[in-house]
């Protein structure tokens, strides 16, 4: 056979594709392999089934083969021995074919060994090997040869040159192959939902080529029409491809169901295990879950052969097991004539995934920060299973662990996902278990928790309020479910700006709470959450000094029971921080929240919901104290990370999103500030017509916060356009930005403006609502301030009269928008000239602050002042100043002596004292009055300007006086007789 020549042709290369794409780098290697010197070239392409490892050789050989001078290029089938020994026997064959008729397979075979050991230059692929014995005697007989192995076998490649493991496609690749196939027969065609169908075929190639075989077969059905039926009934279409193109033996179901039958010769477990694996989600499968049933051995010999064969991949170091989301697909889709997918079969695997992953979460408790790594690996599988099970077949076994997922979803702040999860839930314990039942409690809870995180607060309270009622009447007033369910439902009026009934359910401040039998009140974390809730509810109706010694003693007891790495220890850490800045100095608030955001960064990570929200209270400090360009840094990588977590429309990337812009405003780049309140290209933002964005009515009321109208005004007349022509003039969120905009004239000085704005918002909301809707007495109120403000106190006055009487009627004489109605109608009497009116108003009104909120709260200081303006204008100059003291001292023991309530209460008291006639104390006040202002709002601020005509005044009066003293006629005193 030495002296036998390979003539030209010889090649027999199964096909030659027209279509090949991608691979570059899989072919390069291949180029380089070729290249090395010395020895046997064995290179090894190992893969799943399907994967293109016989399209890779065949392209590689027909396209580069000659370049390093290979010739023939022999293409033998290896997936037997007699298989190889027929591919031998067929290149004898060519070589010399009369032998062919006298000699046996084996002689021939014998023969071609025999020319292969006396030459060079030749290449043979050998496809698909699926044991290496069948071809060891012909690996060891050539040592010197070039060969080219294709192979689902994955680790016994220990002697190749090198080997590659060939993976799926890349996106482009797979959508370029898609749509060279399925455009094959010319012609334009829609191919909507390409790109999606070829990611959820997950870029496999033979899957892609199958589909694309068939959308080529039918011209008139789209890709996205093809996935549709794809998740609808999938067994067909694992099952074919085109006419003339998808040969049945090479199919994604036929292929791997040869693999599993050729694993389940020696490894019957193996099939068993696949289908348990399909359940999962396609990657960081813990290998934990499928020990319990098996023995251990069983399970490793099974895993060793799916890895073997490709059906799998493993990660030592992470012990977790991943699988083509595709042969997942296939191996849970029941299929009577496939003898490892019958409907009963794969029940069996569901069922059995089900158990072993609720067994893996059922002893954990998500509140220990120590298990959220755990929760994070397990979350994608419980995912995958409630996608993949129908809520009709879930049991009671998928209940729990749907619930185990809401909660942990809840806790990282993945509320809406969480929602999704805990209604499953709570429809299968009402149905199941009953409306009574613990679980179906808990659920409800739980479920109203998510409810009110996505900002559905309405509806979270009426189903914490209805969980509340069946936990005390089922459970008792002192379970934990019924104490938590006090607590949120508190929040939740909170969160809907009712703090007064927040504070009537939670009880006095220091009411006791009905704790657990053996517990004590800080060791009980209802008392320590209901505590924090108490704080907030302070906070919202302006009783800092409360809030902060709530927030203090939580913080104390919380660092005692609950370390200082629990999540309540840091929320409260956050809480009380975000009140000192309030009342202290921002630097120090800076330095607090820097500390909390690393150790939350720690305990619960970067893109916590918590983690980011105290970012933002950072941001807000740094704002606050001077440092606005630092704010601006910080708000550019959080509120990314805001609307990735809870999405752009949620309560909190709103809110931080108004932050945003007034940094940008502090640090001088309003025009960047306002664009936050147009919609970005490529938004989520509502797009349909049906909901306007929020961004310019959000923006447009933060700059409202700050008192800038003038930036405001464009984006609220911007929105209330949008409103209106989308929802309408008299929609309730229509009325709502109307009523801002008109806000923002007032505040811009043009209430000329606002006045028509406010009567139209008026009688649309006495139609709607009803004259006593706080809604209607809060427009009524402002259309009060809006002719007050244009100098028309005589229109103010009976309208400001209506809201008082109504709130009084509706909220009770103590309540705190009633008392505020009866300060502004004092004012208006004040404004009108009628000091006599108004100070008997401001006395009863100052009276109800004083209880309500005590004596150092914003609005019984604004109270005070105004009762002694109008002592003052009524001639009872006496009885302001000692107003006036009382409210200096009160101020300066609570804000410090240079809060801006502080020198404005000094102005007055200095005004006073020279109204007195106490020009001697009143100078000196006003004096140094004029500089702090001067130095802490600088001198165009409206606050300085106003000390500044008023020292002006008192120094014309002190003049004139003088001027007096010195015309004054002076008289000799009689001297005594004498």
């Amino acid at each position: 056979m030495a002296k036998v020549k390979a003539r030209p042709g010889l090649d027999n290369l199964p096909f030659r594709t027209s279509h090949f794409v991608g691979r570059a780098t899989e072919l390069d290697r291949l180029d380089a392999a070729m290249n090395a010197t010395g020895g046997v070239w064995l290179q090894a392409v190992h893969g799943l089934g399907g994967v293109g490892k016989s399209t890779l050789a065949a392209h590689w050989a027909a396209t580069r083969a000659a370049r390093h001078g290979l010739a023939p290029v022999r293409w033998i089938s290896a997936d037997s021995a007699a298989s190889v020994e027929q591919g031998l026997a067929a290149l004898a064959t060519a070589l010399q074919p009369a032998t062919s008729k006298v000699l046996t397979a084996e002689a021939l075979a014998e023969n071609a060994l025999q020319w292969l050991a006396s030459h060079r230059g030749w290449l043979i692929i050998l496809d698909n090997v699926n044991h290496v014995a069948d071809i060891a005697p012909l690996l060891a007989r050539l040592p010197d040869g070039r060969f080219l192995i294709t192979s689902r076998l994955a680790t016994v490649w220990h002697d190749a040159t090198a080997v590659i493991r060939l993976d799926v496609l890349q996106p482009a690749e797979s959508l370029a192959l898609l749509t060279h196939i399925a455009r094959a027969g010319g012609g334009g065609r829609d191919m909507n939902g390409a790109a999606a169908l070829c990611e959820d075929l997950g870029h496999l190639p033979l899957a892609v080529e199958q589909a694309a075989a068939f959308l080529a077969q039918n011209p008139l059905l789209t890709p996205r029409a093809y996935l549709e039926l794809l998740r609808q009934e999938p067994a067909p279409l694992y099952e074919q491809g085109g006419e003339g193109f998808t040969v049945a033996e090479r199919t994604i179901a036929r292929i791997w169901r040869v693999t599993l039958d050729r694993i389940r010769e020696h490894q019957p477990l193996a099939s068993d295990i696949m289908r348990t694996l399909a359940w999962y989600a396609p990657d960081g499968i813990p290998a934990d879950l499928l020990e319990g049933e098996y023995r251990p051995i069983a399970v490793a010999s099974a895993i060793g052969s799916l890895n073997a064969y490709s059906m799998i991949t493993m990660d030592p170091a992470a012990r977790a097991l991943s699988v083509h989301r595709l042969v997942q697909s296939v191996a849970r889709t029941p299929d009577g004539a496939d003898p490892h997918r019958t409907p009963g079969l794969v029940t069996a695997a569901r069922i059995r995934a089900t158990a072993a992953l609720e067994a893996a979460v059922r002893p954990v408790d998500w509140n220990d920060t120590g298990t959220w790594p755990t929760g994070r690996t397990l979350l994608p599988h419980m995912d995958a299973i409630a996608a993949h099970t129908p809520s009709s077949e879930d049991t009671d076994a998928t209940a729990r662990l749907l619930h185990h997922a809401g909660v942990f979803l809840l806790g990282q702040g993945f509320s809406a996902r969480a929602t999704a999860h805990l209604r499953r839930v709570f429809v299968h314990h009402e149905r199941e278990l009953g409306p009574d039942d613990v679980h179906t409690l808990a659920c409800r809870h739980n479920l109203a928790h998510a409810l009110e995180a996505s900002g559905h607060v309405q509806q979270a309270a009426a189903l914490y309020e209805r969980a509340l009622v069946d936990a005390h009447r089922v459970l008792g007033p002192a379970h934990p479910l019924t104490l938590a369910g006090r607590n949120n439902l508190a929040d939740a009026h909170r969160a809907t700006g009712d703090p007064e009934e927040a504070l009537a359910l939670l009880g006095p401040d220091n009411a006791p709470v009905p704790v657990v039998d053996g517990a004590t009140d800080d060791e009980d974390l209802s008392t320590l959450s209901a505590r924090n809730t108490r704080g907030h509810a302070r906070l919202v109706t302006g009783d800092h000094a409360e809030a902060t010694r709530l927030f203090t003693e939580n913080l104390v007891a919380c660092r005692r029971v609950l370390g200082e790495d629990h999540h309540l220890t840091l929320v409260t850490r956050s809480n009380l921080t975000a009140v000192r800045m309030a009342r202290e100095d921002p630097a120090r608030a800076v330095h607090l929240f820097e500390d909390i955001v690393r150790d939350m960064k720690r305990v619960m990570g970067e893109e916590h919901p918590d983690t980011l929200l105290v970012r933002g209270n950072l941001a807000g400090a740094y704002r606050e104290a001077g440092e606005p360009d630092r704010a601006v840094a910080l708000l550019d990588e959080v509120l990314p990370a805001v609307e990735r977590v809870h999405g752009e429309q949620h309560g909190t990337t709103r809110a931080l999103r108004v932050a945003f812009a007034l940094a940008l405003r502090a640090a001088g780049d309003p025009e960047r500030a306002a664009r936050l309140g147009t919609p970005r290209q490529g938004s989520t933002a509502p797009q349909d017509g049906s909901r306007p964005d929020t961004r310019a009515v959000d923006i447009g009321y933060g700059f409202l916060t700050v008192h800038d109208p003038h930036q405001a005004l464009p984006l609220l007349a911007r929105a209330d356009l949008e409103h209106r022509d989308r929802l309408g003039a008299d929609d309730p969120a229509s009325l709502t930005v109307r009523h801002n905009l008109a806000v923002a004239h007032l505040m811009a000085g043009s209430p000329a403006q606002a006045v028509p704005l406010f009567q139209e918002i008026l009688r649309a909301r006495e139609s709607s609502l009803g004259e006593d809707h706080p809604d209607t007495l809060t427009t009524r109120r402002h259309l009060a301030d809006a002719h007050r403000e244009a100098g028309d106190a005589g229109l103010a006055i009976p309208l400001y009269e209506q809201t008082y009487l109504a709130r009084t009627l509706a909220l009770g004489p103590r309540h705190t928008d009633t008392l505020s109605a009866l300060g502004m109608l004092a004012h208006s009497h004040r404004l009108a000239g009628s000091p006599d009116l108004a100070a008997p108003l401001f006395e009863r009104a100052l009276d109800g602050l004083e209880q309500v909120h005590g004596p150092v709260h914003p609005d019984t200081l604004a109270a005070r002042n105004g009762l002694a303006g109008a002592y003052q204008e009524a001639g009872e100059p006496d009885r302001a100043v000692l107003l006036y003291e009382n409210n200096l001292m009160v101020c300066t023991m609570s804000l410090g002596e240079s809060h801006a309530h502080t020198l404005i209460t000094r102005h007055n008291l200095a005004v006073a004292l020279a109204t007195a006639g106490d020009l001697g104390r009143a100078l000196p006040l006003l004096k140094d009055t004029y500089v702090q202002q001067r130095r802490l709002l600088g001198a165009k601020h409206p606050d300085t300007r106003a000390t500044w005509l008023s020292l002006a005044g008192v120094y014309r009066t002190a003049k004139h006086v003088r001027r007096q003293a010195r015309r004054r006629p002076w008289r000799r005193r009689p001297s005594s007789s004498g």
